[in-house]
């Protein structure tokens, strides 16, 4: 089910005529259009940035002593692939559509020591080399041990291994040489033409050898030669790493013509190893979430029924004068909360937060979001935020307004710099790091001045006439009239305690998406892809449901025991939800991740700080709307004298 929904939203990617499908010949999104290839057509491989899961830290593919081409020729590249530390560019495996090769030799090249140390480096750290022919990564075929004749897919192929060989005690550090590449093709019946579905490999090491004098690429090797038919099949006599040391680089490539259609190619790419767990989980975690959301709309639409008619009918009875529970606190109850300018200033930012993962879902769920477009997530993010300052100008001046404020300006300038400076400044140190280390995942310099263009050029002025129409607006009234003189709060029940009732809040919201939550974070972090977004989607209204509902509950016991304070509490009881998100993070790092590198773990808690303090925003902003909302509506449901 999950791999043919991912085919029609591929689909719908390819052909914006048609949700569903249309003829071949349609209007195709820029650069996600199928090209057709026939015998003899030539086929460049690129290559992408390396990677590791135990760094972190990308490097470009010829910061090694690599086989380089004439001359190195990168390609254009998004605001998200150098977000990411992509780095595409040109190689020297050149492949001729549907005419296999035996035993190319790319080049021969001579170690010393520091190409050797840097080579041992990357094979310590796990490194994986990454290639891409036709806008498809390639990918190694590794057998599931858990079902026959199935296999998982893993990006990329290690640099080399390391390992013990011929009785030495000695672990030793051997290199892949020999790639033995699988190109799989889907044939058009009509014409001669064909699509490439597949792009595989597998990796030998191998310590060639050949006779006489070195000729170049026209060198007889007697380790690999296609004239005897002699292929490399096994890694029996592998190449050794060391000082002085001749490594010979050469390749193979076979064609395997498949019945996967071009529409459907991504598919095997996007099969998880646990893939049944994933959906039972999702499935198991969406059904104790809406039942536990049934259970406490009906409590709550029961209670307040009673409440609320209980209460008018006081109204005619002496007991009217002897106010009990909620109704106690009107005059309170709507009353500005301390530090309010900052509290509209994060509602606003909850806003265009909010608004920004709206847009991209709606987006991804309809297939816009093509894995095959390196970046255009991470860049749809980007651009949807900035252009969301519109929003969070006005519902932060709107907010304003309503606590009887007259500088709109200095709230919109506090909105419009308040979450970006702070995220960009950690973000800041964290480059500095990523720099420091020579990685190619460090921003350059002109994509860093690109951000703040963005930021001031765009973002800022949006929010600027966001808040200029947001307290142009006339202002909120409030249901019932406010007090000049505030009400004592008596003694709270230590279960109402502000601390207590915040901690307990943000249970519920984050059990609604941890589960989720460990497969994003297992596909940032251990390069795997998600592309499930229709689950991610349900995921994301379950915790507006959840966020709302805990806030709206904790709300009105609050109010029941005469404590009006519920601004702010209501913000950070679904707020709270970030900081289980963090100390899941936490766990996720000592327990599934085996990162051995101190700046690479900075990195890590680093970006999930900036991805909890937005999760903050975020639920913290449901959390406050859906009690203001609730609150209104109480006050302005009894009569009141």
């Amino acid at each position: 089910m999950a791999r043919a929904s991912l085919a029609r939203g591929l689909l719908w990617i390819s052909v914006l005529a048609s949700v569903f499908s249309l003829p071949a010949r349609s209007f195709y999104l820029p650069g996600v259009a199928p090209e057709d290839f026939h015998t003899g057509d030539e086929l460049k491989v690129k290559v992408n940035k390396l990677t590791s899961t135990k760094t972190q830290l990308p490097y470009s593919f010829y910061s090694l002593p690599l086989c380089r081409p004439g001359k190195i020729v990168d390609s254009t590249e998004n605001l998200g692939e150098v977000l990411r530390g992509d780095r595409i560019e040109n190689s020297p495996y050149v492949f001729k559509m549907r005419e296999p090769q035996m035993c190319k030799i790319v080049c021969h090249t001579k170690l010393n020591e520091k190409t050797t140390k840097a080579f041992k480096e990357k094979i310590d750290d796990e490194y994986r080399v990454n290639m891409i022919l036709d806008n498809l990564p390639l990918v190694v075929p590794i057998p599931r041990l858990d079902q026959e004749n199935s296999v998982v897919y893993q990006q990329g192929f290690h640099v080399g291994l390391k390992g013990q060989y011929a009785g030495t005690k000695d672990q030793k550090h051997f290199i892949h040489n020999h790639l033995s590449f699988t190109v799989k093709y889907h044939k058009d019946l009509q014409t001669d033409s064909a699509r490439i579905v597949g792009f595989e490999v597998k990796p030998y090491s191998v310590k060639h050898e050949y006779e006489g004098e070195w000729k170049g690429e026209n060198t007889r090797l007697t380790t690999c030669d296609p004239h005897a038919k002699r292929a490399v099949t096994s890694s029996e006599t592998p190449q050794e790493v060391e000082n002085k040391q001749d490594i010979i680089f050469t390749y193979d490539v076979e064609f395997k013509e498949s019945d996967v259609k071009w529409a459907s190619r991504w598919d095997t790419y996007l099969l998880m190893a646990d893939d049944q767990i994933h959906w039972f989980s999702i499935v198991n975690s969406l059904m104790i979430v809406l039942f536990l959301s049934g259970m406490v709309a009906m409590i709550m639409l029961r209670t307040l029924y009673r409440d609320i008619s209980k209460y008018n009918q006081l109204e005619t009875q002496e007991e009217a004068q002897e106010e009990t529970g909620w109704k106690l606190v009107h005059g309170d109850v709507f009353r500005p909360p301390s530090n309010s300018d900052w509290l509209c200033v994060y509602v606003g930012t909850g806003v265009q937060f909010f608004g920004m993962l709206l847009v991209t879902m709606i987006f991804a769920v309809l297939g816009f979001l093509s894995p095959s477009n390196r970046g255009g997530l991470m860049t749809a993010m980007l651009l949807l935020f900035v252009f969301m300052g519109l929003f969070a100008g006005y519902a932060a001046t709107r907010l304003f307004k309503m606590f009887k404020g007259t500088e709109w300006k200095k709230i919109a300038l506090k909105t419009a710099f308040m979450f970006p400076a702070t995220v960009f400044v950690v973000f800041f140190i964290l480059n500095a790091l990523i720099w420091g280390e020579k990685s190619s995942g460090a921003v350059p310099f002109g994509t860093m001045f690109a951000l703040v263009f963005l930021w001031f050029g765009i973002s800022v002025p949006l929010v600027f006439v966001g808040g200029y129409l947001g307290f142009k607006k006339p202002a909120i009234e409030d249901p019932v009239k406010t007090n000049k003189i505030p009400r004592q709060i008596p003694e709270q029940a230590w279960y109402m305690n502000p601390a207590f009732s915040i901690l307990i809040g943000g249970i519920l919201p984050f059990g609604a998406v941890f589960i989720e939550l460990f497969f994003i974070l297992t596909s940032i972090w251990l390069h795997q892809f998600y592309y499930i977004f229709g689950f991610l989607f349900i995921v994301f209204v379950i915790l507006i449901i959840t966020c709302a509902e805990i806030t709206v509950v904790l709300c009105y016991f609050q109010l029941c025991s005469e404590d009006y304070l519920w601004w702010w509490r209501s913000y950070l009881t679904a707020g709270s939800s970030a900081l289980y998100l963090f100390l899941y993070a936490a766990f996720y790092f000592f327990t599934k991740l085996e990162i051995t590198k101190p700046v690479s773990g900075i990195l890590y808690f680093g970006y999930m700080l900036i991805g909890s303090y937005g999760f903050f925003v975020l639920t913290g902003t449901i959390g406050f709307y859906a009690c203001f909302w609730f609150t209104r509506l109480i006050y302005s449901s009894v009569k009141i004298d």
